[in-house]
């Protein structure tokens, strides 16, 4: 942060004040310091004066106005015009009241002056109560407005992203602008009920400054006189919460991710074994005793900025009750007139007070909602593209020619020139070293990823002339780190094909295939048993009763093409040979199985098998053939015969 020196000592104060806040901490280095993402705009107001941001606000506000309009249509206009007639009503209540003042200060109080007094003091309630009623009408609207735009907001970012290409979704920086966006739809209403708060303040502020030009041309004055001090010091405080809230959300993630590491399962046998309970807790204390620092300058800057700026105020208004004292001698103005100048003014630094709060924060949510904008537009550029052609049938043949692939940003591509078949009822293998590209193969040999040059067949048309929503429907995957849906275990086999009505005898079939079915038998609710300890009621699997579960879904999908990329990691010797029979069944059964593995032992019996280095094929035959080339293949299945000589079967 600007300002803040390295060697800075926690809890000292710098001499403007301010805490002194590491830039290097003992712990978190650089610190957790967002510079994208979600907390990139926190604080961001504090750069700016206020008049900038003032000047800023309309085009953010456009893109929040635009989602109120589609989410709630007239409810929008609605709130924003009862606010409008709200502050306006502010100047009615004080021409009623001036009205009422001069009937009543006209001379001595009597029983015929105060009859005649009525009909005005009425008008000055209804006017105060329409005034309540239309403030509560905007807030009413704008609450039922306010759920609709989170709606609306989420789906279509939702709605966007899941269409996104997948090599683009698991890009870094779209993954920050993703999660900006997400903090920027449930900014979206913020900014519109900011904006419905900004209209009653303005006005409110305009009525009161009108009601005293008419009364008299001078009294204008004299309100920007009283209220600018106000004014000042709401804006000096508004900037210091900004700087101040920045500092403490810093210290805050540091001091969350020290909370969740003490208290947290998954660290929790090495903080007792390591003991280091001890160490984590006397930085906590540090840093707690940092962030209470910052609250306590906080708070005295508020003290002194209050001080001042009421002390400013009222000397202001001790001019202001000359000028007025001025007036009332010389006869300018009557004593009714200076009752309501008063009442004015008071009136008109509420608001200002509000307008001044309202702009901060519309500018700071409004940023997040034009990143959930840029989000949007991003990732309808980056939607899955693809061709016409609907793949109705399974393919006989998928093979590939020259493929080339570089994942974004990067610039030594992950494949170069690789050519390779698939054939219906076949296990192909893809071998090779961690990095060598085999997952990344198999992604763009079932449309995952598009090839930079070169092409990915399936029965003579390219994965490019292809509807993939069609293709993929034709696919499978059994990942090592697929997805652990945290919903009952016959949602977690049967969203394998979600979009079909759940086949009792399909989902027996399957969970026996992938000996599931062992492991539900074991739970307490068996099928319904949610699989998701976070939650009441949950339940843990180990990783290998999750890689069985995974293994059903797969079949229960039913796809002609199947991948398995490391689908056996979590599986003891005995359980992956059995596997490795029950892949061998599916490729009987007409599928296309891929296999993605650097266990080799497995994959004695693939029709052919691919030894890839480096993003290029190097080697390719059957085992067989393979090991009599005494090349790279050779060498690798030797190493591993030698280390699980027992889970090697015989030739």
């Amino acid at each position: 942060m600007e300002g803040l020196r390295p060697n800075s000592r926690p809890g000292r104060h710098r001499s403007d004040g301010q805490v002194r806040i590491p830039e290097v901490d003992p712990l978190f280095g650089s610190g957790i310091r967002m510079t994208a993402g979600w907390a990139q705009h926190d604080g961001a107001g504090a750069d700016l004066g206020f008049w900038t941001l003032l000047s800023r606000l309309p085009r953010l506000m456009r893109i929040s106005f635009g989602l109120a309009w589609q989410a709630g249509h007239l409810l929008l206009p609605v709130a924003v015009t009862a606010k409008l007639l709200a502050g306006a009503a502010t100047g009615a209540v004080l021409l009623a009241t001036n009205a009422v003042l001069v009937l009543l200060l006209s001379g001595p109080p009597t029983l015929e002056r105060l009859t005649q007094a009525l009909p005005v003091l009425l008008g000055v309630a209804v006017a105060g109560v329409a005034r309540s009623v239309l403030s509560s009408m905007g807030d009413a609207v704008n609450g039922k407005l306010a759920p609709r735009i989170d709606r609306a907001a989420t789906v279509r970012l939702l709605e966007r992203a899941v269409r996104v290409e997948l090599v683009i979704i698991k890009n870094a920086e779209f993954r920050n602008l993703m999660s900006a966006a997400a903090r920027g739809a449930l900014s979206a209403r913020m900014v519109t009920t900011y904006a419905i708060a900004l209209v009653e303040a303005l006005t409110g502020l305009v009525a009161a400054a009108g009601v005293l030009t008419v009364l008299h041309p001078l009294l204008m004055p004299l309100m920007v006189v009283v209220t600018v001090p106000s004014a000042w010091g709401a804006v000096r405080m508004a900037r210091a919460r900004f700087v101040s809230m920045k500092r403490w959300t810093e210290l805050q993630r540091q001091l969350e991710t020290l909370s969740e590491l003490l208290i947290g399962s998954s660290p929790a046998e090495e903080v007792r074994a390591h003991r280091a309970g001890g160490f984590l807790l006397h930085h906590y204390q540090r840093l707690a005793r940092l962030s209470e620092a910052e609250q306590a300058r906080l708070a005295g800057l508020e003290a002194r900025t209050n001080l001042m700026s009421d002390g400013v105020a009222g000397l202001a208004r001790l001019a202001m009750y000359g000028v007025l004292g001025a007036l009332l001698t010389s006869g300018a103005v009557p004593l009714a007139v200076a009752g309501t100048v008063i009442i004015a003014i008071r009136t008109g630094t509420g608001h200002l007070t509000a307008l001044v709060s309202a702009v901060n924060d519309l500018y700071e949510q409004g940023l997040f909602v034009q990143d959930w904008k840029q989000a949007c537009d991003r990732a309808e550029q980056e939607a899955i593209r693809g061709g016409t052609i609907k793949l109705d049938q399974p393919p006989d043949q998928i093979f590939a020619r020259n493929l080339w692939f570089t994942y974004p940003n990067n610039e030594q591509p992950s494949l170069a020139g690789i050519d390779m078949t698939v054939r219906r009822g076949e296990i192909v293998a893809l071998v090779g070293e961690n990095g060598s590209g085999k997952t990344t193969l198999a992604k763009l040999l079932t449309g995952l990823y598009m090839p930079q040059r070169g092409a990915v067949w399936w029965d003579g048309r390219t994965t490019a002339e292809l509807d993939r929503a069609t293709l993929f429907d034709h696919v499978a995957l059994v990942a090592q780190d697929f997805v652990h849906w945290p919903f009952t275990a016959r949602v977690n086999v049967t969203i394998g094909r979600s979009t079909r009505r759940p086949d009792a005898a399909a989902l027996r079939e399957s969970a026996a295939f992938g000996r599931a079915d062992e492991v539900v038998d074991r739970l307490d609710a068996g099928w319904e048993t949610l699989l998701a300890p976070e939650f009441l009621g949950g339940t843990m699997l180990s990783g290998g009763q999750w890689q069985r579960i995974g293994l059903a879904r797969a079949h229960y999908r039913n796809a002609s093409v199947v991948i398995f990329d490391e689908p056996t990691a979590a599986l003891d010797p005995r359980a992956e040979l059995e596997v490795f029979d029950r892949v061998g069944d599916l490729a009987k059964g007409g599928r296309a199985v891929i296999l993605v593995t650097h266990r080799l032992a497995s994959v004695r019996r693939a029709d052919r098998i691919y030894v890839l280095d480096r993003g290029r094929v190097i080697e390719h035959g059957t085992h067989d053939a393979l090991m009599a080339l005494n090349g790279r293949y050779a060498e690798l299945y030797s190493l591993q015969a030698k280390q699980h000589q027992d889970s090697v079967p015989s030739s």
